[in-house]
């Protein structure tokens, strides 16, 4: 209490345009402190938010596409080994001599020598789709680039899982 009659003695002392002077000065630091606290972090967020708001989309979408091919899978009528065999066995002859399928039990091992990655990823979601083979095990290498500037190949083996007989 004894304080702020010590100060309001000294303002009362201060000239009238000294008196001005410091609330102006004063209200430029509340001014900024305003600023500084409230204003300018939600305007970062309004700037940020649009940005956010197209990448939520995009995953929303992607997400949508995953629940769609699920649902498509699921609805799919149950497949026997044989015939998930026989699929993979066919699909495999579109990738040449660079790979060879193996079946041991429920597991089907693709051994690839060379391979391009579009190849590999190519056959192995038509794997998925068609035969409903699931990946289990993968041993893949990058091979070294060949000299023609063509895109190395991948050395290695890919072990897939098919449903119980």
């Amino acid at each position: 209490m004894k304080l702020l009659t010590e100060l309001q003695a000294r303002w009362r002392l201060v000239a009238r345009r000294e008196q001005r002077l410091l609330l102006g000065a004063l209200a430029l630091v509340l001014v900024a402190l305003l600023w500084g606290v409230a204003l300018a972090p939600a305007l970062a967020t309004l700037k940020a938010a649009q940005q956010q708001r197209v990448l939520l989309d995009a995953q929303w979408q992607q997400m949508l596409r995953l629940q769609a091919q699920a649902q498509a899978l699921q609805a799919q009528p149950p497949l026997s080994f044989d015939d998930a065999r026989r699929l993979l066995e066919a699909s495999v002859k579109s990738l040449g001599s660079t790979a060879q399928l193996s079946v041991a039990g429920e597991r089907v091992t693709l051994s690839a020598k060379g391979i391009s990655a579009d190849a590999l990823a190519q056959w192995l979601a038509q794997a998925r789709l068609t035969a409903r083979a699931v990946p289990s095990e993968v041993r893949l290498v990058r091979a070294a680039a060949p000299a023609g500037g063509a895109p190395a190949g991948w050395h290695g083996t890919l072990v897939l899982s098919l449903s119980a007989r």
